[in-house]
């Protein structure tokens, strides 16, 4: 039944505006992924803030668009300059690269494009299938369950996006989580953190944090370490070989099923997905030694991953209000600012919104295929733009859409503020993902620990005493203390058998 409701949803978005919209929100975000600077998550939240007062489902829809193409394109430069338009296209680099300097530009562009759309697909397949899923399981969670799986999110996000030193991101995390304390709870109205300022009696607004944490510190980084990019490639025929896509199938299926794992984890992100199913290639591939040096294999395999990743990551957006990637956690805040109340009752109280976001994925999709593989060379000529120039132009941007929200100058003042803050983290080591999870989560930690007391009457046993519970502390567990040798240990041992599959297939494999 499930995908005759996606296929019913797919025929209503055939019409002229809504694919108008599709497509030109997907080239708007290819043009994000190619600018280095300019990420996905940058431009879900630039244009959140633009289309605050859009028609709910062309917005939705716009912003799936930019995040798909941007995701897409920053192998346009992760190929052709060696730059990764995206911090997900940074894998691309490794192989798209070298293929572009032996004269293979043409070639890796094509397969970069048909292994990102088939990427989305396994996406696609995850997001319809898996979503009512995880929904109708999410159902089972009450407050106390809800407090831990928010636990985890931020520290899982902190744990990942900080992988030499997981405590500063855990720190990045928690401080998020303290400031989404300010203004006034949700069950007492009691204000809190305001010091006599009444603009702070509503908080932080997440839109006006969210282009700060992430435009306005991409504006300053990039500005403090200007680099112009070198001479453009000379771009061929894009369109890819078949044997070359039928040839690494068993890659692409691979890499497609680690992207979605990868990207329903909460707070991981595309980077971390393209680089394990990179690994992965490599390691089962026949010919290793040309990993890094103009590998097809690599190449296929990290942006095959990196797009299924998009699919994967906006599952527990859906299922559990949970996001899987910055970009999908800026997502989720697009959907509550229009009215959707993404979690359990999403199923309950809009049984086919599951099936209309899957199918604007799948058009957003189909639109990055057709224009990845044509309008290359006009496209490429943004790349000459100077830093100086472009990113001026971007603070603007930020400037109206943040301003445009509610009239109000205090969330320019929210916005520069938190784009300082952030800058400051950025050079001290410490992500600026985990704050941002941090505030949207914050409020689910508070209210959930607090209901939960109230319903016990202060006892903290039941916080601790459902099975869903306990497999989520023991996953906060291994989140926080999974780097020490004792903790190493039991895991190497509990997970012996799937390592020993593992081995056995690369085996059979490269035999």
């Amino acid at each position: 039944m499930g995908f005759i409701y996606l296929v019913q949803e797919f025929i209503k978005l055939m019409n002229f505006s809504d694919i108008l919209y599709c497509f030109l929100a997907v080239q708007l975000g290819i043009i994000f992924g190619m600018l280095p600077g300019l990420t996905a998550t940058v431009g879900v939240a630039i244009l959140t803030a633009l289309t605050f007062k859009w028609d709910p489902g062309n917005a939705i829809m716009v912003l799936i668009g930019i995040y798909v193409g941007a995701i897409y394109g920053g192998s346009r430069t992760a190929i052709l300059l060696n730059i990764p338009g995206t911090p997900a296209s940074a894998a691309t680099c490794l192989d798209g690269y070298p293929l572009s300097k032996t004269g293979r530009a043409s070639e890796a562009l094509g397969l970069a494009t048909t292994s990102s759309f088939i990427g989305s697909m396994v996406g696609l397949v995850a997001l319809s299938f898996l979503t009512p899923l995880l929904a109708n399981a999410a159902l089972e969670f009450k407050s106390y369950e809800i407090f831990w799986l928010a636990i985890f999110g931020v520290a899982i996000c902190g744990n990942l996006t900080a992988a030499k030193d997981p405590l500063k991101g855990w720190v990045s995390g928690i401080l998020g989580i303290l400031l989404s304390f300010v203004g006034m709870e949700a069950i007492q109205g009691y204000r809190r953190f305001t010091f006599g300022v009444s603009d702070l009696m509503a908080g932080f607004n997440i839109i006006p944090v969210l282009v700060g944490t992430y435009a306005l510190v991409e504006i300053l980084d990039n500005l403090s370490d200007i680099k112009q990019s070198d001479a453009i490639a000379q771009i061929g025929k894009v369109l890819p070989r078949l044997k070359d896509i039928w040839a690494n199938w068993f890659n692409i299926v691979r890499s497609g099923i680690i992207g979605v794992l990868i990207g329903v984890i909460p707070g991981v992100g595309e980077n971390i997905g393209s680089y394990v199913a990179y690994d992965f290639a490599k390691r089962s591939s026949k010919k290793p030694e040309l990993f890094g040096k103009g590998s097809i294999e690599g190449l296929i395999a990290s942006e095959t991953a990196n797009n299924a990743v998009v699919g994967g990551a906006l599952v527990p957006v859906l299922s559990l209000a949970i996001p899987g990637s910055p970009p999908a956690a800026v997502l989720l805040a697009a959907l509550y600012l229009h009215d959707v109340r993404p979690g359990p009752l999403l199923m309950i109280e809009q049984p086919l919104y599951i099936y209309t976001f899957s199918a604007m994925f799948a058009l957003a999709s189909i639109a990055m295929l057709v224009l990845g593989l044509s309008f290359v060379k006009p496209l490429l000529k943004i790349l000459r733009m100077k830093t100086t120039i472009m990113m001026p132009v971007v603070f603007v941007l930020c400037m109206v859409g943040t301003y445009a929200i509610a009239g109000r100058k205090f969330d320019i003042l929210v916005m520069i503020g938190f784009g300082l803050l952030g800058f400051a983290m950025r050079k001290l080591g410490y992500p600026e993902a985990p704050l941002v999870l941090g505030i949207i989560l914050g409020p689910m930690v508070d209210e959930n620990l607090r209901r939960g007391l109230i319903l016990s009457d202060g006892s903290l046993l039941p916080f601790f005493s459902s099975t869903i519970s306990i497999i989520l502390i023991i996953a906060v567990f291994f989140t926080l203390f999974g780097r020490l040798k004792p903790v190493k240990k039991v895991t190497t041992f509990l997970l012996w058998p799937i390592n020993a599959l593992y081995g056995v297939l690369v085996r059979k494999k490269q035999a």
